[in-house]
């Protein structure tokens, strides 16, 4: 008994990563310059736009160690884009219903990257060694192949900042990179073949067809694997990996058993929905934030908090009452074959049940009809509670969310043993969510030691772009490798057959 009560305090602690500058190094009487001017380093440029932000983050890999680091961020609200001007087709809408066009798409994009390098005294044609673009803006899209016409809007605006076109595609071969890289590169040994951290995309489909933010799950679960190396987690294949930025996204990869010729694991599930929308929907209720744009970001920000614990007594009964009236209007589950949305994100179901890909989604009621409920939850509970009270509701809503499609996969034969679970996204690593998680993971008993399978990375998808860019032009690092299975050595040498 006292054992048990004692374990709710001293329960073991999330690995939780964060970004970090660059390390600096001496340069003279008292002077430091950054690493990334004196040594060796892949510097990527990830241009993402969200629902909620829209974002250009500078990463710098040191080529010699393969430690990625933030070397500049620059974050701006994409219900800020510029209005559709005369002559201009909106072609989508966020989640809060802000237009976009092609054109502003462009702009914001452009004016973003050009801040970016001012801001951090580089050079896009000097310094800048390779782009990533993705979006996760998929819900007024009527398919998922209309991701493709965004991504060329998001191309556009990196040209218009001055981005040279072989910065954002594989180089043809070893000598057309630059000579900082060709020592660093594997290109000549290897060939690019579309896997990315050891990973192919679903078989039988170009994965894009199955799910719209598919390209966003592919990098957060390659920004996640970068991230844990900083952490004793060996985050490498089998793998589950959940984006709870304002949409949902991420992937499950499979197990490859020790000897296969085909060293790349496959991607066996896939998630996507609704995620960090779901405590935007609480908090627009309380006034407290714009009523059609207004984030949680807006008023609990996003930085993890692990100090204290839980409300116990009355209000943990009230929170826990809270959590389950709004988790009624929560649908998590296997998407049905029928379905061409599931939390207003377009989805080909029938080509993910016919591929054997197990396609995982959360939604309001269906495509967001009970947001309504949702509002006026947060609402009660602002008035009646205050602040505090919400802020624990919220945690726990969105850590019961993360916990439910686990069980998903679970129910599906997709968390084995030596698997590892990874979040980024702000509704999974802000707050007390990231404690609640590991919690609820440990309950359910799918590992013996779950804090060395669980990892938690802030900047997922700039990490993944990073990694994306060090995929393609051959950057690996043999003796600390990304590839390969949970414990397992670097399959440089099956690579090397496949390439012959």
């Amino acid at each position: 008994m006292c054992a048990r009560f004692l374990d709710r305090f001293f329960k073991p602690k999330p690995y939780i990563v964060e970004s970090v500058p660059p390390p600096s190094v001496s340069h003279g009487a008292g002077m430091t310059v950054p690493e990334y001017k004196v040594k060796p380093y892949f510097i990527v440029a990830s241009v993402e736009m969200g629902n909620t932000t829209t974002k250009c983050i500078l990463t710098g890999t040191n080529l010699e160690t393969g430690h990625t680091y933030v070397i500049n961020k620059t974050v701006k609200m994409s219900r800020d884009v510029r209005p559709p001007r005369p002559g201009e087709e909106v072609f989508g809408k966020t989640l809060d219903g802000t237009e976009i066009t092609r054109e502003s798409v462009t702009d914001l994009v452009r004016d973003t990257l050009l801040q970016c390098h001012r801001d951090a005294g580089l050079s896009i044609t000097d310094d800048l060694d390779f782009v990533v673009r993705s979006t996760g803006v998929v819900a007024a899209m009527d398919s998922p192949d209309q991701v493709g016409d965004f991504v060329i809007a998001l191309a556009n605006g990196c040209l218009a900042a001055g981005v040279p076109p072989k910065k954002m595609t594989p180089p043809m071969s070893k000598e057309n990179l630059t000579k900082k890289l060709q020592q660093h590169s594997f290109a000549d040994k290897v060939v690019f073949v579309g896997a990315v951290a050891g990973v192919v995309p679903p078989v039988g489909s170009s994965g894009v067809e199955m799910v719209a933010n598919e390209m966003e799950g592919e990098l957060a679960m390659a920004g996640i694997k970068e991230g844990a190396k900083n952490t004793p987690v060996d985050f490498r294949n089998p793998c589950i990996s959940i984006d709870f930025g304002t949409t949902l996204d991420g992937r499950i990869t499979s197990d490859v058993a020790p000897g296969d010729p085909d060293p790349f694991a496959k991607t066996i599930g896939n998630f996507c929905g609704l995620a960090g929308s779901i405590p935007d929907s609480i908090v627009r209720g309380t006034g407290q934030v714009e009523g059609r744009t207004g984030t949680a970001l807006d008023m609990f920000g996003d930085r993890s908090a692990l100090e204290g614990v839980s409300r116990i007594g009355r209000s943990a009964g009230i929170v826990e009452d809270y959590v389950g009236q709004i988790h009624r209007h929560i649908d998590i589950r296997r998407v049905p074959p029928d379905r061409e949305r599931f939390g207003r994100v377009p989805v080909n179901s029938r080509i993910a049940h016919d591929s054997g890909v197990v396609l995982i989604g959360c939604d309001v009621g269906e495509n967001g009809s009970e947001t309504g409920a949702l509002n006026t939850l947060g609402a009660e509970i602002y008035e009646k509670y205050g602040k505090g009270l919400l802020t624990d509701v919220i945690d726990h809503v969105c850590s019961e969310m993360a916990l439910r499609l686990i069980d998903v996969a679970v129910e599906h034969e997709m968390v084995p043993e030596n698997s590892s679970i990874g979040f980024t996204g702000r509704a999974a690593i802000s707050g007390k969510k990231p404690q609640y998680i590991l919690n609820g993971i440990a309950e359910r008993g799918l590992y013996k030691n779950p804090q060395d399978h669980v990892v938690f990375v802030d900047d997922g998808l700039a990490r993944g772009a990073a990694l994306m860019g060090r995929c393609m032009n051959s950057l690996g690092k043999p003796k600390n490798p990304l590839g390969g299975v949970r414990g397992g050595r670097c399959i440089m040498a099956e690579r090397i057959k496949i390439g012959k």
